[in-house]
Formats: C-alpha cells, structure tokens, sequence
C-alpha cells in the first residue's frame, strides 16, 4: 500500500480532504478532550485535524494548508511519512535499540511529535526535547496526542534558532531539523553560524539530521549540503532516485556528523523495503552533489545597526520583573 511522502512544502496525504469544519476556539473544545475533527486557532493561524481514512486509529495534522504530520494512536512505532522512516532508521542504525542507549534527542520543528513518539517507544529511557515555534499548537497536541510526560519528553515553545544557541555543549546525541515556513526551511537554521551551534551542541559521535525539501533543480538541496558539509566531517544524503535525479519535488534527508557513517548493510536493505525505495549516498558523492554549490551564511550586520553591546537610543531599558 502507498504511504504518503512529504514534498518541500510538505503537502500530499490519501483522502485527507475534509469537508470544511467550522472553525474550534480552544475554550470551546479543550485539546485534552482528545483529537477531534476540525480546524482550530493557534497562534500562528490554524490547524486541521483529519482522521485517516485509512486507518481508524490515525490521524493527519494539517498546519495553515499544509500536511505536516501523522500519528497513529494506536501504534506510536508506526510512521506514515517516509522521509521520517529514513530518518529513524538511520539513527537506529548508529544506536542500536536493542542496546538500550539513554540517547538525548533534540527535535527543531513540532508539529505532531510523531518522531518523538517513535523514539520514545523504540528508546524508553531517551529523554528529548521538542521546540515548537506556535505554543498554542504544542498544547493542542500535547493534549491530543498523550505524549510522554516531562522529563522523557519536554515540549519547548520557542524559536528553534534562539533555544539552540542556549544549549550546553555535548548535550544531544541528534538533533533533527524539520523546520519549514512554506516550501522552504527558515534561512536562520540553513547557515554555517546555525550549523555551528549544531556542532558545539552534539555529544560526540552525534548526528546531525535534517529535511531538505527541493524542487527538480535542486538548487536547495545542493545549498545544504554544502552547508552541512563545510561544518562535519562526514555526510550522508538519503532519499529516493526520483528525488536524488532531480526529477520531482520533494524530500531528501541530509546527515552530519564528526564521526563515519557505518557503511551498514541493514540499513541499505531497510531502505530498499520501503513502499519508497531510498538510496544511501555516502560522504564522497555528496560532496561531489554540493560541489560548486554555495556555503549559506548569515547576513551581514548593516552598517547601521548597533552591535549587541551597544544597545540603540529606542532600546527599551531594564525592564521590572513580573512576579506573583
């Protein structure tokens, strides 16, 4: 059976059209009440929650248009998406589950927190954080989905530029990126400063994963990977041939790391099984993808703008605490 693939702009899903709902305010139906069909507010505009036609314990999560996510209430091993099935299975293959690894996950982008149930359900004693920009959708899907309670699975509102910068160092074991405003990732958590936070916040060994959306000219894709590749010693890419030839929109899953990425047969083979058959392409071919493809960084400060520590004459001053 078909499993549904997320593009750049994370769209697609099997009868997933809904007939339009009306729209639910949260103080008229509670995310703790469990999922229920309909659009709802949040802070940055609204979500639909669509049940599965295809499955009677599942559920898609569509944010301001686009398909982001899928859980499947019943199975939280269990990911419709591919691009989140090569995601899982890579890092199964560096941390076997059957070793019962304590791993310290990092997942940029919210959504349904569908990898972090994964991981949760494959790594019992994981502890991870998800940052979730809209803190109104974090407690929808909190309330709708049962996550894990704090400390095995804490939901952080904020950007996930910001909270990253304000991690200690080796901390994390991965962290993944997943992370779109439209078609694109953010430019804010694409550069070579962002990647460098990245580095500083992974334990050794650890890996850094991502979802690279791209059209047919690739132009993106090839951008981060030579991004990712100036900031790690090794890389990987995976996704399918179609993708990988440039000869449709969608996803390619990008990997860093300061380690090598084990040339491990199983999970060549996990890949091939999929109802999308993903290929491995190894350090040496995605450098020679990259080749000639630009390095992202921040913009340059204007000439204009104060420096951090020379706050401008509108800057507010020290402002009283809030206590209570």
């Amino acid at each position: 059976m078909a499993r549904r693939t997320k593009s750049g702009g994370k769209s697609g899903g099997r009868k997933a059209v809904a007939a339009a709902p009306a729209l639910l305010d949260l103080a008229k139906k509670a995310a703790a009440d469990g999922p229920a069909e309909g659009v709802y507010y949040i802070d940055t505009g609204d979500c639909e929650l669509i049940a599965d036609q295809d499955n009677s314990t599942g559920w898609l999560l569509r944010i301001n248009g686009v398909m982001s996510s899928h859980i499947d209430l019943a199975d939280p091993l269990f990911l419709d998406f591919e691009y989140m099935r090569w995601m899982s299975a890579l890092i199964e293959s560096r941390w076997p589950a059957e070793t019962k690894p304590r791993l310290r996950g990092l997942h940029l982008g919210g959504g349904a927190c569908s990898l972090a149930r994964y991981f949760h359900a494959a790594y019992p004693d994981a502890r991870q954080v998800v940052v979730e920009l809209d803190g109104k959708l974090a407690e929808y899907v909190r309330g709708w989905f049962d996550l894990p309670k704090a400390p095995l699975l804490r939901l952080r509102v904020g950007e996930a530029r910001a909270v990253t910068e304000t991690l200690t160092p080796d901390t994390r074991d991965f962290i993944i990126r997943d992370v779109f405003a439209g078609a694109l990732t953010p430019l804010p958590l694409t550069t070579a400063e962002f990647n460098g936070h990245v580095r500083r916040v992974l334990a050794p060994g650890g890996i850094y994963v991502v979802n690279s959306g791209d059209g047919p000219d690739l132009k993106n894709a090839r951008e981060d990977a030579a991004t990712i590749a100036a900031a790690f010693e090794h890389t990987l890419i995976i996704a399918d041939p179609a993708m990988l030839k440039g000869r449709r929109y969608g996803n390619m899953v990008m990997a860093g790391s300061d380690q090598p990425f084990d040339d491990d047969p199983q999970l060549a083979r996990r890949l091939l099984g999929g109802a999308v058959p993903a290929h491995i392409w190894n350090d040496a071919k995605v450098r020679a993808f990259a080749a000639g493809a630009p390095v992202r960084h921040d913009p340059a400060p204007r000439a204009d703008e104060p420096s951090a520590d020379e706050p401008s004459a509108d800057a507010p001053g020290p402002q009283p605490l809030v206590t209570g």
